[in-house]
C-alpha cells in the first residue's frame, strides 16, 4: 500500500499535509506521532470514513478510491478501532457475521469459517461464546477475526494495547507475528514506543500532520523516536529541588472501606499525609484499591471507618461538591467517562464540577460570557490545541482533552490535586507538558496525590512513594534510591511485607 501527497483540511486546521507512506506486504508497519499529529485522520482516510482533499492511495499497484468503509473492505483493508464495537448480549458468531450475512450465512458454514480463521491465525476464539463473558484481550481477538472474516489482507490496529495488561500484550504480539507469517500486513498505531520497537518492521513518524521520518526499529531508540515526534529534545519527569513543607494539607487516618458481604476490605487501614509542596506517588497493579482510595477522598464513597482531614476540617462525610469547593482538584482516571461531556463545547466542559464557583456563575445563573473567557485563558495557558472553544470536547485529541481537564482543575487554584493516571493514553509531547504543569503546581505549594501505572513518572515526579497492594499501603519509599525491582516486588507482594497493617508513617 502506498500513499502519496495525502492532504486533508478541516475548518481552521490542516489535519494531514502531503503525507507519504509506503507499506510493504507481510510486515508490521508502525505509525507514531503526538496526539493531534494526524494519525487518526489518516487511518479514517484509509478506511473510507473520510476522503482526502488531495493525494492518491494505491493497493497492490492499483489506485483506489475509498469513499466508504465498504470500499476499503473491498480493497482488502480492515480496521480495529481502539474502542471495541461489539454487542455484549450476542455471541462471537453473531457479532462476526453482523452485516456480513451474505458471505457464509449465519449458521454452521459461518461457524466453521470462524473456527478455521481462529485456528489458522492462532486467535483462540470460540464462535459460541457470549461476548459479555470475554476478557479484554479476547474481545480484541474477536475484532481482529471480524475483519479477517471479511477478507481483509491489510489490518489497521488503532492503539491496540491501550486497554491490555502485559500478558495480553504479549499474546497480541504473538497474533500479529502469526498474521505476518501468513502474508498479511498490519498497520500499528501506538503511543508506546517500546512496544513499537519490539513488534514493528518499519516505522513512519508524523508530526503536525506531515511525514517527518521513516525509521528502522533495529537501529532506532525509543528516545530518538520520541524526539522525532515532538521535534525537540525531551525533558524527564525529575522534580529537581525539594519544595516539601511541614504543613499537612490532606491527612488520611486509618481508613477502611468494606468490599461487601463475604469480601475482603477494599481499603485496609490506609494512613497517609500529603504536605504543601509535596507529591506523594502511589504505585500498584491496577485493581488493588487505587480507584476506591480516590473515590473515598473525593466523597464518592464514605469510608467504613477512619477519618479524612483537609487542613483541620474533617471531610470524611462531605459531599463531592463540598470537597471540590473546599479546594480539592480532581483529574479522573477515565477522562471520557468521568471528566468530559464529549458532545458539549469546550467552554461548557470547563464549567463541569465548578458550576457553583466564579467565574462560571453570576448569582444563581451560569455566566456563559465569563466561562468562555476563562476557557480562552485555559486554552492559551495550558497549550490546548483547538481551532475554537466552541468545538466539542470529543473532537480534540486525547492529549488536548487531558490538558483541558488539568487546566480546568488548576484554574481554581486547589490546595490538593488528586491526579489519577494524568498522562495515560497521551503522547510524549503532551506527557512532557503535563509533567511540567504538575511540577509547577508543586513549586507553588500545592499538595499532589499522584496515582500512575508509569513507574518512570512516579519515580521522577514523587517526593515520596507508596505501594498499594490488596487495599493496604506500604511504608514509604525514597524515589531517589528505590529500584524498579524493589517496587515490583512490593507491588506483587514478593517482598514479603503485608500491606494494610503498616506503622503509622504520618
Amino acid at each position: 500500500m502506498e500513499l502519496h501527497g495525502i492532504t486533508k483540511r478541516f475548518p481552521g486546521v490542516v489535519a494531514n499535509k502531503d503525507i507519504e507512506l509506503k507499506v510493504r506486504r507481510g510486515t508490521v508497519h508502525a505509525l507514531v506521532g503526538e496526539n493531534g499529529a494526524g494519525k487518526s485522520t489518516l487511518m479514517k482516510i484509509l478506511y473510507g470514513v473520510q476522503q482526502p482533499d488531495e493525494g492518491t492511495i494505491t493497493v497492490n499497484g492499483h489506485a483506489v478510491a475509498l469513499k466508504t468503509p465498504t470500499d476499503a473492505i473491498d480493497a482488502g483493508i480492515g480496521m480495529v478501532f481502539q474502542h471495541f464495537m461489539l454487542a455484549d448480549n450476542l455471541t462471537v458468531l453473531e457479532n462476526v457475521v453482523l452485516g456480513a450475512e451474505k458471505l457464509h450465512g449465519i449458521g454452521d458454514r459461518a461457524r466453521a469459517k470462524i473456527r478455521s480463521i481462529s485456528k489458522e491465525y492462532g486467535l483462540d476464539v470460540d464462535p459460541d461464546d457470549l461476548v459479555e463473558v470475554l476478557g479484554v484481550g479476547a474481545r480484541q481477538r474477536v475484532e481482529i477475526l471480524k475483519v479477517l472474516y471479511r477478507g481483509a489482507k491489510i489490518l489497521i490496529l488503532d492503539e491496540p494495547t491501550a486497554v491490555l495488561v502485559p500478558q495480553e500484550v504479549a499474546e497480541l504480539f504473538d497474533n500479529l507475528r502469526e498474521l505476518k507469517a501468513e502474508g498479511l500486513t498490519v498497520m500499528f498505531i501506538s503511543h508506546k514506543l517500546d512496544e513499537v520497537l519490539s513488534v514493528a518492521d518499519d516505522i513512519t513518524v508524523i508530526r503536525r500532520g506531515t511525514t517527518v521520518a521513516t525509521a528502522d526499529p533495529k537501529t532506532t531508540t525509543a528516545r530518538q523516536l520520541a524526539e522525532l515526534m515532538v521535534g525537540s529534545a525531551l525533558p524527564n519527569p525529575s522534580t529537581e529541588e525539594s519544595t516539601v513543607t511541614d504543613k499537612a494539607v490532606l491527612t488520611i487516618d486509618a481508613v477502611d472501606l468494606d468490599g461487601g458481604v463475604g469480601q475482603r476490605k477494599v481499603l485496609n487501614n490506609v494512613s497517609l499525609t500529603i504536605h504543601a509542596g509535596e507529591i506523594v506517588g502511589i504505585a500498584g497493579v491496577e485493581g488493588n484499591g487505587q480507584a476506591e482510595l480516590v473515590e473515598v477522598i473525593m466523597g464518592m464513597r464514605e469510608p467504613t471507618s477512619g477519618r479524612i482531614w483537609l487542613d483541620d476540617k474533617d471531610i470524611s462525610d462531605w459531599e463531592v461538591r463540598e470537597i471540590r469547593e473546599a479546594g480539592v482538584g480532581y483529574i479522573p482516571e477515565d477522562r471520557h467517562r468521568h471528566g468530559l461531556l464529549l458532545e458539549a463545547p469546550l467552554w461548557e466542559n470547563v464549567i463541569l464540577g465548578h458550576q457553583t464557583q466564579a467565574p462560571n456563575v453570576k448569582g444563581q445563573l451560569i455566566d456563559a460570557k465569563a466561562a468562555k473567557a476563562d476557557t480562552e485563558a485555559i486554552v492559551h495557558d495550558f497549550d490546548v490545541r483547538t481551532p475554537s472553544i466552541t468545538v466539542t470536547a470529543g473532537s480534540l485529541s486525547g492529549g488536548n482533552q487531558q490538558k483541558l481537564i488539568i487546566g480546568r482543575e488548576l484554574r481554581h487554584q486547589p490546595r490538593v490535586l488528586i491526579a489519577a493516571h494524568p498522562t495515560r493514553g497521551v503522547d510524549v509531547g503532551a506527557q512532557a507538558s503535563i509533567w511540567a504543569i504538575i511540577k509547577k503546581a508543586r513549586r507553588e505549594g500545592m499538595a499532589v496525590l499522584l496515582i500512575s501505572a508509569d513507574l518512570e513518572e512516579l519515580v521522577g515526579l514523587s517526593d515520596t512513594l507508596r505501594v498499594i497492594l490488596r487495599g493496604g499501603l506500604s511504608a514509604p519509599f525514597d524515589p531517589d534510591v528505590v529500584t524498579r525491582e524493589e517496587l515490583g516486588a512490593a507491588m506483587t507482594g514478593a517482598d514479603g511485607h503485608g500491606h494494610g497493617e503498616q506503622e503509622d508513617t504520618k
